[in-house]
């Protein structure tokens, strides 16, 4: 009987509404909702009059000899591990669950006592098992903070850091220790996980360091480019978590966690001589904790990842991706980019633009506005080049399809004297290539006078030892190809009396 007078001070005093009186009392809405209305008629309020016991309360309301409603209904309580484990399957609902037990348990709890209930239990939980993650979603991953110091040969000491990865879904975890923590090893953390997942998630949740967010922004983080590419690569989405908010992406952060004290803790007294032992040393451990049962749920890691990722997990593709760095070049005036201390080509009407080079260990490809305009196979020779003759302007191919044999042949044409004269250019300079334009621009006056005077022209140039492109011009422009040469001429003494002639020496 006491619930009458707890259902009209909690109405009065607290101000509760029906289903919170009911919720808190135990009670049926409907019975709550009966008293209220009871009291109501016979103008019953709180604070209750003095010296009115339970049974004259009762007998008020309800008559004398009237029993009094039942009180609180004993209910089933649910199996809330094996509710927890089904909403982790796909399309699974608490609504969907909630009717199963209903069908096992006509007079179970509402479904939102059944909720709330759920709810309590789920907190009750370690953080990284309270979130509902879909299988095959979401795989987490970031550095520990614990490093691990190898003993190098010279007796140097250097630090292992430790990639973790955590599939969202069941748990399982991969671990693998990298000399560092650049790009080459941050990439390298991804595939090696893909792999052995075999398979990949949809999403892919880093957190933030400097190999994979360029500027981390809660809205649109700037990604770097290799890290994108080889998303692309393999399928997955990139979703960085938000700047100082590891519940974001509290299943590594736990992942780490425990690998820092149930792996490296046992690890403490060991001393390792390379990154490659460590990991000979780690993975039957990581293996370990994979196999493990469950504290408070069903079944291990490795179970639920047979169960719910591994049949929802994307496929791998079918070759491994490559690792490329990305940096920004600038085209010179001799159309060529320098890329790792090496000049690579590119179209030249690209001079002074900014391109994207993508540089593997065989490759270097160039981009423009993301079109690749150029690929070369990567030389590791520094300060030479590598140039496409498509890249040329045509006029420097057409300069340079000239050797020193085909001006000759092409000054033959001419004329012998102009053939001679040309190989003279070439024979008198340190290179041949030197005289290559002095010799293109005597070809090129027989366009304007004729081969005839061309010939001519270079006989005189031959006669009087001018070999160059200017003075065959100057004979050109004063015509002295039309006059003979001095030794074409009939020698005469002219008369003169100052001269003695020849005679006057014998």
């Amino acid at each position: 009987m006491r619930h009458i007078s707890d259902i009209l001070r909690l109405k009065h005093q607290h101000q509760l509404s029906v289903r919170e009186i009911a919720r808190s009392c135990g009670l049926p809405p409907s019975t709550v909702g009966d008293y209220v209305q009871r009291a109501e008629t016979v103008g019953l309020k709180w604070p209750l009059p003095e010296g009115l016991s339970e049974s004259q309360l009762h007998d008020l309301l309800l008559g004398p000899g009237r029993p009094a409603p039942a009180g609180p209904l004993v209910r089933a309580t649910p199996d809330w591990p094996h509710v927890h484990a089904e909403l982790r399957r796909p399309n699974v609902t608490l609504q969907l669950l909630w009717q199963e037990y209903r069908q096992a348990e006509p007079q179970g709890y509402s479904y939102t006592r059944f909720c709330e209930l759920y709810q309590a239990w789920a907190n009750t939980l370690e953080p990284t098992l309270r979130q509902v993650h879909v299988p095959g979603e979401r795989m987490f991953v970031d550095w520990a903070g614990q490093t691990v110091p190898i003993r190098q040969a010279d007796g140097s000491v250097t630090e292992a850091s430790l990639f973790v990865a955590v599939l969202g879904a069941s748990n399982k975890t991969y671990v693998e220790a990298f000399p560092n923590q650049q790009l080459a090893s941050w990439i390298a953390g991804h595939c090696h996980a893909y792999a052995s997942y075999q398979g990949v998630p949809r999403l892919t949740v880093p957190d933030n360091p400097k190999t994979a967010v360029i500027h981390a922004c809660r809205y649109e983080p700037l990604l770097h480019r290799t890290y994108q590419e080889m998303a692309a690569h393999y399928g997955t989405a990139l979703l960085p978590a938000r700047a100082a908010r590891p519940r974001d992406k509290a299943k590594v952060e736990t992942g780490v966690q425990i690998a820092q004290r149930q792996i490296l803790a046992a690890l403490r007294d060991h001393t390792f001589f390379s990154v490659g032992e460590l990991n000979q040393t780690l993975r039957p451990r990581c293996d370990q904790l994979n196999a493990q049962p469950f504290q408070k749920l069903d079944g291990s890691r490795n179970s639920w990842f047979e169960a719910l990722d591994k049949p929802a997990l994307l496929p791998l593709p079918a070759a491994p991706f490559v690792l490329a760095t990305w940096s920004q070049v600038k085209v010179n005036i001799d159309y060529h980019v320098v890329v790792d201390h090496h000049f690579y080509s590119v179209p030249y009407r690209l001079i002074h633009q900014t391109l994207q080079a993508r540089l593997t260990d065989t490759t270097v490809e160039l981009f423009h506005q993301n079109k690749r305009v150029a690929a070369h196979a990567r030389s590791f020779r520094r300060g030479l080049f590598t140039t496409l003759e498509e890249h040329r302007p045509k006029a420097h191919q057409r300069y340079l399809e000239w050797t020193p044999s085909r001006l000759i042949q092409w000054a033959q044409k001419t004329g012998p004297a102009c053939g001679k004269l040309v190989e003279q250019i070439l024979a008198d300079r340190p290179h041949p290539e030197q005289g290559f334009r002095s010799c293109l621009g005597i070809l090129r006056l027989g366009k304007g006078v004729g081969d005839a005077r061309l010939e001519a022209a270079c006989r005189r140039a031959l006669h009087g030892g001018t070999t160059s492109y200017q003075s065959v011009r100057s004979i050109l422009e004063h015509r002295l190809d039309q006059q003979p040469l001095e030794q074409d001429l009939p020698f005469t003494t002219p008369a003169h009396d100052n001269i003695r002639g020849a005679g006057y020496y014998h």
